[in-house]
């Protein structure tokens, strides 16, 4: 039973750093942009381009300022 709570602790921890990673990672304002458009046009496949664009574009601009 420990074996298992070991095992499911370090898989826990490299989700957790790897999510950690991937947000702090630094990237260009154009990759940013580019990262969220994909997700946006891939989850709210409703959503009209100019908007996916325009929200693109304050997200990375939020990104840029919290760094």
């Amino acid at each position: 039973m420990k074996t298992y709570h070991v095992i499911l602790a370090a898989v826990g921890g490299a989700i957790v750093g790897a999510a950690a990673a991937l947000l702090t990672a630094p990237q260009s304002g154009d990759k940013t942009r580019t990262t969220v458009r994909d997700f946006l046009r891939s989850h709210c496949p409703g959503m009209k381009e100019h908007r996916i664009n325009n929200l693109a574009e304050k997200i990375a601009e939020e990104i840029r300022e919290a760094e």
